[in-house]
């Protein structure tokens, strides 16, 4: 089922994968990391603040990696177009891109653009595990992303959409250290009210090496109740 995926409003700005998550979480922003934002949220998840260090680190060399090339070979030419550096985080480029935020959206770099199509994979992957992801379903997904995304980008999220659902092919091109914000975005994309939901992340949370208590205190900060108790 969609769950938090089917808040979404459309967005503009800087466009690409990083907006469609900003239009796909919507209302999220506001209720899942304060004055932070979600961005701020994902950036904390980790014990890692603001930019130059922690989550940002995570990320170098994200888009040049074996895995993110696989998974963003749809959209090699939008991501040749993306700059070097920003000199902004990414939960900062995230949190721009909601359509709420008064701040310009932030263009993301290479690997912000990856990262960002790494979570939105992760969302579409847990919408998908309870099996309740139908036809008309991933049409409501894909009206979410509004109208600024190009035919590339559209075909990877439908690409995305229709892969079945994989934990061990999603695990393996996390990064060292990225677990706790992957497994928040496909917290996030789901209701949690199945058994299928809650092994897929159950698998995810083993898979990405994540403890129990590690993964109980995600759910606490996103205010959903735990999965160990």
């Amino acid at each position: 089922m969609l769950g938090g995926l089917a808040g979404g409003g459309q967005t503009g700005g800087a466009g690409g994968l990083q907006d469609m998550l900003g239009g796909l979480m919507g209302g999220a922003q506001g209720g899942s990391g304060g004055a932070g934002g979600l961005g701020g949220l994902l950036e904390s998840l980790g014990g890692a603040r603001g930019s130059g260090g922690g989550l940002q680190d995570m990320l170098g060399g994200l888009a040049g990696s074996a895995g993110a090339g696989g998974l963003l070979g749809a959209l090699g030419g939008a991501m040749g177009n993306r700059p070097a550096s920003n000199n902004a985080s990414f939960g900062e480029v995230l949190n721009s891109s909601f359509e709420q935020t008064p701040q310009e959206a932030i263009e993301p770099t290479a690997d912000q653009e990856a990262a960002a199509a790494l979570m939105l994979r992760a969302m579409i992957q847990a919408a998908k595990s309870d099996g309740k992801l139908d036809d008309g379903e991933q049409e409501k997904l894909m009206g979410q992303l509004g109208g600024d995304i190009d035919a590339e980008e559209a075909a990877f999220v439908r690409a995305e959409m229709q892969r079945p659902v994989d934990v061990n092919a999603l695990v393996a091109d996390v990064p060292r250290g990225l677990g706790p914000q992957v497994y928040a975005m496909s917290l996030l994309a789901i209701d949690l009210d199945s058994q299928a939901e809650a092994q897929y992340l159950h698998s995810l949370a083993q898979g990405l090496g994540m403890d129990a208590g590690t993964v109980n205190d995600v759910h606490a900060q996103l205010g959903v109740p735990s999965l160990y108790t």
